[in-house]
């Protein structure tokens, strides 16, 4: 900066309020400034302008599994709006419990951030409390975290529209695909999914059958593992709710691999479920980053923020992979 300052003939605050394009810099100086500093190949430094500043303009963005499609649709929607303010991302992946146990031994946020988004985690009282203490504002997303904001979705009462749309087509005998057992994570979803598929069928009349219920590791080789077990048993059902589009994804395959026939519902509305046909759960991913980053927004420029809850919807959306009970039996036939 001294070298773009004497080669312009003007001191160092002036080339810094020209750089950072502050007013009252008159235009003619504001050219020697900018021609000498294209002369010299000079470009502002982001550390030296953050630590004068005492802002990072990062965020941090806490997730369980960076590679699995919902993740990765938030963050894509929360990067396209921190990108055009000039915001940087730091993905933390928890992908494991030891992972999860070392990032809330080091706090590696601390001092690194201005603000923290969290995907789709249930933290325990001690892990508020570290997330807290970073003192920047928190917002969440999928799941709701105590003195955050929060995007999300109606878990409960969108999986049991997925269930009482199996019911309404006459179905009874009714199976549950889901990663309720696999929760070294303490993922929120598995839970919320699970309750309203059991509550759902309650409220219909419908006997709880444990044998139905087929809880695997989240992915296409689980759901097809899973619909296999189903098939395999003496009375197999008619139905089938799966927790996540791609439990789903291999439901379908385990199916066509044996030219069996069950009826197969979804959730996410993942950008292949219309390729497969796949009656599922919509609810916009993506978006909710988007909002989500703007909710940090927000909270990163507004003194008095108080946390905000925004709920969005979900919309069943209609294929070929559900089909009335009678339809299945006489395919089955």
């Amino acid at each position: 900066m001294e070298d773009v300052a004497r080669l312009a003939g003007v001191s160092t605050a002036t080339v810094s309020r020209t750089l950072r394009g502050l007013p009252n810099v008159s235009d003619e100086t504001r050219d020697r400034v900018l021609h000498a500093a294209a002369s010299l190949s000079y470009v502002v430094s982001p550390i030296a302008s953050r630590l004068a500043s005492g802002r990072t303009h990062t965020v941090g963005v806490i997730v369980p599994y960076a590679a699995r499609w919902f993740f990765g649709q938030i963050v894509a929607g929360a990067e396209s709006v921190l990108r055009e303010h000039d915001l940087d991302l730091l993905l933390y992946n928890l992908g494991d419990a030891a992972a999860r146990q070392r990032f809330f031994g080091q706090l590696p946020l601390r001092r690194r951030v201005d603000a923290v988004l969290v995907v789709a985690m249930q933290f325990s009282d001690p892990e508020i409390a570290d997330l807290r203490s970073l003192g920047v504002p928190i917002v969440a997303v999928g799941h709701d975290v105590p003195g955050a904001g929060c995007v999300r979705i109606d878990d409960v009462a969108a999986a049991s529209s997925a269930v009482q749309h199996l019911l309404g087509l006459g179905h009874r005998r009714i199976g549950m695909i889901s990663t309720y057992a696999d929760q070294a994570m303490f993922l929120p979803v598995a839970h919320e999914r699970r309750r309203a598929y059991l509550d759902t069928l309650t409220a219909a009349g419908v006997p709880f059958c444990e044998e139905l219920v087929m809880s695997v590791p989240h992915g296409l080789d689980g759901g097809e593992q899973a619909m296999r077990r189903l098939l395999a048993l003496p009375d197999p059902p008619t139905a089938v709710f799966a927790e996540s589009d791609e439990l789903a994804f291999g439901a379908l395959s385990a199916l066509r691999r044996t030219g069996r026939h069950v009826s197969v519902i979804g959730f996410d509305d993942h950008e292949l479920s219309a390729l497969l046909d796949l009656t599922t759960v919509r609810q916009r991913v993506f978006e909710q980053g988007v909002l989500a980053a703007g909710m940090l927004r927000r909270a990163m420029t507004v003194s008095d923020w108080t946390p905000e809850e925004l709920l969005m919807p979900t919309t069943l959306v209609l294929r070929a992979s559900t089909w009335p009970v009678a339809v299945r039996t006489a395919r089955t036939g």
